[in-house]
């Protein structure tokens, strides 16, 4: 069956869902067109190909999509929806085939050229119609929507993420008792002992090539690294840092600080904090959970991961605690800045603590 998509609560921790690594496809560092200035990377770079075809390979996160959709006909028969930030369409086709009366998808990339001309082709144009342009500045065909399905999520589940986009057009369209999907979502934080970090993302700029380049370790250290954890390099208990109800929460929701609390599960050097995410389609019978955890099938996503400068010595049970802020930037507000401060009493380094500043770019 499907790894991904038929818990009926967020997974717990240590539960697996699917063992086979996805694969991944495409960089998407790669995609920035060579006029774009930093304002138009965000929508140009959704235009290419690369990043579409890694997001429908990653398995876990269409099955979860098409799970919810096709698997729950009667949500959708006889119904309204729009799909926001459609790419290709493909949620706007599972859409059509389970029964919706009309899907509108909105995309303000070129790819939604690609996209109309792949519904046609499918024979959908009668039942789907597709719109160029920003949910901010448009017009829809209908006063009201019964169902607003989006794949919003960014890494760390908030960066580049279209959730405020998505509460726009659910304040403005989502008839009363209608539905979002997903309608939850979870941000969750646990520390991981990397034996390698410091040598491979940070010493490393000291001699490359034989050139001394460590004026760059300060700037490396303030980079969250996206990538896959290692499930047994975990050190700590998960704890939930936040919870969203995409049905009720506002834009001020994406701004937060959040405490935490880590307890550690063996003796180890903590040297980071990891940061990643479920969501729930919980209107789905039975409800539907995507996790994006270390533990849990590839995703696209991967884990988001913040260095410390220096790692704590935890011992089994000892708790990290602090506090976790995460807002928008000022300048570009799909760019995250996050501040975490942890405090430490151990066994074998005594007291510690401090803050440190990261800036998702």
């Amino acid at each position: 069956g499907d790894a991904a998509a038929s818990l009926a609560a967020p997974p717990a921790e240590g539960e697996v869902m699917g063992t086979s690594r996805g694969e991944t496809v495409g960089n998407v560092s790669g995609v920035v067109p060579t006029e774009a200035t930093a304002k138009d990377y965000y929508f140009d770079s959704y235009a290419h190909f690369g990043i579409h075809e890694e997001m429908i390979k990653d398995s876990v996160r269409t099955n979860a999509y098409r799970d919810s959709i096709l698997k729950n006909k009667h949500l959708f028969e006889n119904k309204v929806v729009l799909d926001v930030g459609c790419g290709t369409g493909i949620l706007s086709m599972f859409a059509a085939q389970a029964g919706a009366t009309h899907v509108y998808g909105v995309d303000c990339s070129g790819i939604i050229h690609s996209a109309k001309q792949i519904v046609r082709d499918n024979k959908l144009d009668d039942r789907v119609t597709l719109i160029h342009g920003k949910v901010e500045d448009l017009e829809l065909p209908v006063d009201k929507v019964d169902i607003i399905i989006s794949e919003w999520m960014g890494y760390a589940l908030f960066y580049e993420s279209m959730l405020d986009t998505v509460l726009v057009a659910r304040d403005r369209w989502l008839a009363p008792g209608g539905i979002v999907m997903p309608d939850k979502a979870c941000l969750w934080m646990a520390g991981a002992a990397d034996p390698s970090f410091k040598t491979d993302k940070i010493d490393f700029w000291g001699d490359v090539y034989g050139f001394d380049m460590s004026c760059v370790k300060k700037s490396a250290r303030v980079e969250p690294v996206v990538e896959c954890v290692r499930p047994e390099l975990v050190c700590t208990k998960p704890f939930v840092l936040k919870n969203v109800d995409i049905a009720t929460c506002t834009k001020e929701d994406l701004s937060f600080e959040a405490p935490y609390r880590l307890q550690a599960t063996r003796n180890d050097y903590l040297t980071s904090f990891v940061l990643y995410f479920d969501v729930g389609f919980t209107q789905c019978d039975p409800p539907i959970w995507m996790t994006t955890g270390p533990r849990a099938q590839y995703t696209h996503w991967r884990q988001t991961v913040f260095h410390m400068h220096d790692e704590l010595v935890v011992s089994a049970k000892e708790v990290v605690s602090g506090k976790v802020s995460c807002r928008p930037n000022q300048r570009n507000h799909r760019d995250l800045d996050f501040t975490i401060s942890f405090s430490h009493k151990g066994r074998v380094n005594g007291q510690k603590q401090g803050t440190h500043d990261f800036k998702m770019r």
